[in-house]
């Protein structure tokens, strides 16, 4: 298989990392993260869709030194680190006035309050097209080590690998929330360095301010953090929206459509949405060729909120069916995971696995905005024929999320995809009662069609050209009669 890693064209650089870990599920990611910055001596770089300072790292029994909560803990560094800065960047989430308590809840005003010092410097960035957001999710600290993926450091995120149907840790600001699926990764060396790099163009964008690099001499990685893979390329892809003086970067579309043409056997994806029409047929393109590559998906059973379900889960339904026409040969799945009560958990992970040939973990969702008019980074590892350790571990970080979907132990997956040499025919064999996935029906979907679906102001792939237009439109489908 030639190389899907092309700088410029489907990713913005490689660099090579001492350690890579892929991280499943935002317990364990918050003590990383922790534990990482613990050990900051220059600065703290957190870039995100969203930070709250409420956000506690860890539930239940506290292990980690310093205060719990974000906000707090931070301050704590200051005075515990004399020469330590922190810089803090928050995506402006507001679309316009008109969509106030429509649109994602917004951090309260007094976060911004809160992080005002000499050494904690905190922006709201609103560097981006009208309607845009930034979605990028980075954590640098002191250039040493790097966390990338599909976390914020937020409430409402927390949830163990067991996701457990009852579990009282899943509660925050004095209301509970459900199961929850997430996935990121650490990289360290000149992988980290360049996540940096990515972070400060963000600053130096938002803010006007340029940040120089650290040249720390000590190590951040979290001393608990296990490895997955050493001595890896690591490439970088990216989306940004086109802004004065800058062209759009669509990087992120590019590897996608690169590595589903090139996938051979199993195309899997797990994703918080199944909504860009480019990516859709690529998969449904590959299903149809008579030996093309199976194709198993998870999604969460359904949106988040009212406006989630109006639009993605409208999209969704639309290419579903479309997969499903295309499937002439058997070979798609898609499921969606539940815990041992039967509630479903919701999947926001963005990961792509292609064979045992390509990782890619990121922010950015199979939706049009991800593709270009959102920012987003993912990082991506990509083993070539010869190296055959890298390969089988890229297979286990696969193994390793289906595995905690069904409720199997990984071993138990891996012997029923090498009996039945099939990703997918070893999931219809293990899913059944408790913690478990199910899979995606015509009863499931039905009704999730939406006129909301077709809207290009809620779910664009570029910068609108008629602003007015879309918003006429998406107003008039939030209206009662419709």
């Amino acid at each position: 298989m030639s190389a899907l890693l092309i700088p410029g064209q489907t990713c913005w650089r490689i660099a090579r990392a001492d350690r890579f870990a892929c991280i499943v599920d935002a317990a364990d990611y918050f003590k990383h993260v922790k534990t990482a910055m613990l050990r900051a001596r220059h600065r703290i770089t957190l870039i995100g869709w969203d930070l709250d300072a409420r956000m506690t790292f860890e539930r239940g029994e506290k292990t980690l030194p310093g205060p719990n909560q974000l906000g707090a803990f931070l301050y704590w560094m200051l005075w515990k680190r004399p020469n330590l800065e922190v810089y803090l960047l928050k995506s402006n989430l507001r679309l316009l006035p008109a969509f106030d308590g429509i649109w994602f809840g917004l951090t309260p005003v007094s976060f911004v309050n809160q992080f005002s010092s000499k050494r904690m410097h905190f922006a709201i960035d609103g560097a981006r097209p009208m309607g845009a957001v930034h979605h990028q999710k980075i954590a640098v600290i002191d250039d040493s080590v790097a966390f990338c993926g599909g976390l914020d450091l937020t409430v409402d995120r927390w949830d163990t690998s067991a996701h457990e149907h009852d579990n009282r840790g899943r509660r925050t600001v004095g209301r509970s929330y459900g199961p929850r699926h997430e996935v990121a990764a650490a990289v360290d060396g000149e992988a980290a360095c360049a996540l940096s790099e990515q972070a400060r163009e963000r600053w130096e964008t938002a803010t006007g301010l340029p940040l120089p690099p650290v040249d720390a001499k000590h190590e951040a990685w979290p001393s608990k953090l296990e490895p997955t893979m050493r001595d890896v390329d690591v490439g970088i892809a990216r989306t940004l929206p086109q802004l004065e003086g800058r062209d759009e970067v669509r990087e992120v579309e590019a590897l996608n459509l690169a590595a589903i043409a090139a996938a051979r056997h199993t195309i899997y994806l797990e994703n918080q949405y199944l909504a860009a029409p480019r990516v859709a047929d690529a998969l449904a393109s590959r299903l149809a060729e008579s030996d093309g590559p199976e194709v198993v998906i998870v999604l969460p059973r359904r949106g988040s909120n009212r406006l989630e379900r109006e639009t993605m889960d409208g999209a969704r339904h639309r290419l579903i069916h479309l997969l499903w026409e295309a499937d002439e040969h058997g070979r798609l799945g898609i499921y969606y995971p539940v815990t041992d009560g039967g509630t479903p958990i919701y999947v926001h992970s963005k990961v792509m696995v292609i064979d045992d040939h390509l990782l890619r973990i990121g922010s950015s969702n199979l939706n049009n905005r991800s593709m270009g008019f959102d920012s987003e980074c993912d990082i991506a590892i990509e083993a070539h024929s010869q190296n055959n350790g890298l390969r089988r571990q890229i297979t286990a970080v696969r193994d390793q999320l289906v595995s905690e979907h069904l409720g199997v132990p990984a071993d138990e997956l891996e012997k029923a995809v090498a009996r039945s040499h099939s990703l997918r025919e070893a999931v219809e064999k293990l899913h059944g009662d408790g913690k478990t996935l199910r899979p995606f029906t015509e009863q499931t979907v039905s009704g999730e069609a939406s006129p909301l679906a077709e809207n290009d102001l809620m779910d664009p792939d570029h910068v609108p050209r008629s602003l007015t237009h879309s918003v006429q439109r998406f107003i008039a489908g939030l209206r009662p009669d419709r």
